[in-house]
């Protein structure tokens, strides 16, 4: 691996204001990182590209992803801008033959996803998504407790997550309202949370549920106008594992007083509570535990679990910059990077199938 990985990154914008994913998330993980270098921006109009080169350090600006892509001082494409416009910018990087880090969800459906994981094994580049979940600290000490034995045989689990809501919103965000464009409750809250539920417990062999819109329109607060709302606001899953264990997965976005994450496993010899405050796949939270006859205490996350260095701010990026320290390491080793996109596809396989077994009112085996 050469001293640095240069990344090319589509999403930072000047003109966010600082707001965006890309500017608060990535370009922060990259620059406390050794083993990468923000090396160009991309954006739509070449004044914007080279006020943001500027803003965020970056020695290149483009206008058109093909010319970054193309580019031989750029080794990783990061594509974090809105997600219908994420299948167009992932295949120019993977026809270019570089590595390409999608933000999740990676395809505005299942279709899109499976077409830029199939490029991605075509071309033999490594890929990876933005399901940040898996790379916590606190989750995946969550998953060796479990892998170890520390409740036994997982009987039972469940989880729950209930965020507020913004039913007011201006134009630049109104646009999820609309449930084809692939960002809302089922996909990015649901899909973040039920992929680290699986890491954790493991996948589901079959599952039951209610996908509903209880907040019918949201107001535009740019125009004073009502939108109506087709992304769903409301999903309650029931299965069972492929171990066997019943899993119960209730994931809702509220006009006010969410009460955050909370995960539960009940074992034949033990048992976890865990819970945060907001998103699970990134913010600190608390992890309680106890065997067969202890009381339950605190389970502190052990420091070998954080993989990123001293001084990465908290937050979002620090979840990002584990992502990308995983990324190089499996540069290093010769390997195959992870989430990567078929890693991804298999989630959104399983929200369809969530979606199916509520609109035709059965289970659905996976």
């Amino acid at each position: 691996m050469a001293d640095k990985i240069r990344v090319g990154i589509v999403g930072a914008t000047v003109t966010q204001g600082g707001s965006g994913w890309g500017a608060n998330a990535h370009v922060p993980a990259i620059n406390a990182l050794p083993d990468f270098e923000l090396k160009a921006v991309c954006t739509a109009h070449e004044d914007t590209a080279k006020a943001s080169a500027a803003k965020f350090g970056a020695q290149l600006a483009f206008h058109d992803i093909d010319a970054m892509a193309a580019h031989s001082e750029v080794d990783l494409i990061t594509v974090c801008v809105k997600v219908p416009g994420h299948r167009d910018l992932v295949l120019a990087g993977l026809r270019a033959g570089k590595p390409v880090f999608s933000e999740w969800p990676l395809g505005a459906n299942t279709a899109e996803a499976e077409e830029m994981a199939s490029l991605a094994r075509q071309k033999g580049v490594r890929s990876l998504v933005g399901l940040q979940g898996r790379v916590d600290p606190a989750i995946n000490y969550l998953r060796d407790l479990v892998a170890e034995g520390y409740v036994g045989e997982v009987l039972s689990t469940s989880m729950t997550i209930i965020n507020n809501h913004q039913i007011e919103r201006g134009s630049g965000r109104v646009w999820q309202a609309d449930k084809a464009m692939g960002a809302n409750t089922m996909t990015i809250q649901g899909g973040h949370t039920i992929d680290l539920f699986c890491h954790i417990v493991g996948e589901f062999a079959e599952v039951a549920s209610k996908v509903e819109t209880r907040v019918k329109q949201w107001r535009n607060t740019d125009t004073n106008s009502m939108v109506d709302v087709t992304s769903p606001d409301n999903i309650a899953v029931a299965g069972t594992l492929r171990s066997g264990a019943v899993a119960s997965v209730y994931v809702a976005a509220v006009p006010m007083g969410g009460s955050g994450w909370r995960l539960e496993i009940y074992g034949t010899d033990g048992v976890i509570h865990a819970s945060g405050a907001g998103g699970a796949h990134f913010g600190p939270k608390t992890i309680r535990g106890a065997k067969k006859g202890e009381q339950i205490a605190e389970l502190p996350v052990p420091a070998k679990y954080t993989v990123v260095p001293a001084g990465t701010p908290e937050g979002p990026p620090a979840n990002v910059a584990a992502l990308y320290t995983a990324y190089a390491a499996a540069v290093r080793a010769g390997a195959e990077a992870h989430p990567n996109f078929d890693d991804a596809v298999q989630r959104h396989k399983l929200i369809d199938a969530i979606v199916s077994a509520s609109e035709a009112g059965k289970t659905v085996r996976l």
